[in-house]
């Protein structure tokens, strides 16, 4: 019987060598490691040989067995590799053809419009602070001169959490910060995300703000129109652009004024954009209040201060021509490659 397991062993890895594909390697191995393999029915026979050969006549078989399947294995990978070498001889490349498109992504509008601002505000000789979304509700508003029964407080609709906490409803906090910390005269610039209770077609419950802040000595009014005159028409790229400044109300600054201009997309004929009046309201403005800067450790009698917010999301809906404030932030890729 041991003739007979190497001659079946022998059998065995010849025919695995001469398959030439899969199916061929496939039969061999059922034909000899199968259920009713030749093999296999030799290692059923253990049982009738004498004791004193069942031990030798074993370890020759699992070693045929071992080397089977060893070559199996190794004939599976060279039919592999012939099948592949054959696909590639077969096929061939065009290099000359135009390659597959590729979508690039671009910066979005909001993102572009942050960009310009703060360059714009930069060569101006303003300096970009930074400061925390979660705030206190000393920062956003006691600070600022808005205490916890003034009226201007229903105006923000804000997010509170627990402990005082709240979502920042303006950027005017980053600057409150960096005042309790910094010595004047500084020219700050704030920008970024603020959140209130509000959503329409011009309203999101995030939006975006730019916030400057100018403190020093002599500081007067007419500073703050030639800075926002001056901005506006940069932004636009419209030296001619027309800038009026309207009285308003803010708890913080004192004068306070809405800066409105010429409108962009009718250039104050009068369209649906601006409602007809050839003007836009782009934003809010004023001296800040004496007593902010003495909130914040500031000699109000030596020095003065101007304060502006403008709505960054705005300022791109103008810019790029965009009727729905909803779609800055659907991430349709429709709306997003046009940028």
């Amino acid at each position: 019987m041991l003739d007979q397991a190497e001659k079946i062993i022998k059998q065995a890895l010849k025919d695995i060598e001469q398959a030439t594909d899969s199916t061929q390697l496939e039969t061999s191995r059922v034909n000899f490691l199968g259920k009713k393999g030749k093999l296999t029915e030799l290692l059923k026979k253990i049982s009738e040989l004498p004791n004193d050969q069942k031990s030798q006549f074993g370890a020759a078989l699992n070693k045929g067995k071992t080397q089977i399947q060893q070559q199996i294995s190794l004939r599976r990978e060279q039919l592999s590799n012939i099948s592949l070498i054959e696909a590639l001889n077969q096929d061939s490349i065009d290099v000359s053809l135009p390659a597959v498109g590729v979508d690039l992504g671009s910066v979005h509008p909001i993102t572009k419009t942050f960009q310009l601002a703060a360059e714009l505000f930069e060569k101006l000789g303003f300096k970009i602070v930074d400061g925390p979304e979660v705030e206190d509700e000393y920062y956003n508003f006691e600070a600022l001169n808005i205490p916890f029964h003034h009226p201007a407080r229903a105006m923000h609709d804000t997010f509170y959490f627990v402990d005082d906490k709240l979502l920042r409803t303006h950027t005017s906090s980053v600057q409150i910060r960096t005042m309790q910390t910094v010595k004047p005269p500084y020219k700050l610039i704030s920008m970024g995300k603020v959140y209130r209770c509000d959503s329409d077609l011009t309203h999101t419950p995030m939006f975006h703000q730019i916030e400057g802040l100018l403190v020093d000595k002599g500081v007067n009014f007419g500073n703050l129109t030639w800075i926002l005159t001056e901005f506006l028409r940069c932004f636009f790229a419209k030296q001619d652009l027309a800038v009026r400044f309207r009285p308003s109300y803010f708890p913080f600054t004192e004068p306070s004024a809405e800066v409105d201009m010429q409108c962009v997309n009718c250039n104050g004929k009068g369209c649906k954009v601006c409602k007809h009046t050839g003007w836009l309201e782009i934003l809010g403005c004023g001296m800040v209040h004496p007593q902010v800067l003495k909130n914040c450790g500031v000699d109000s009698d030596e020095y003065t201060g101007l304060a502006f917010g403008i709505g960054i999301d705005r300022l791109a809906m103008l810019r790029h021509g965009i009727n729905d404030l909803r779609l800055m932030f659907e991430n349709d890729l429709r709306f997003l490659q046009q940028f």
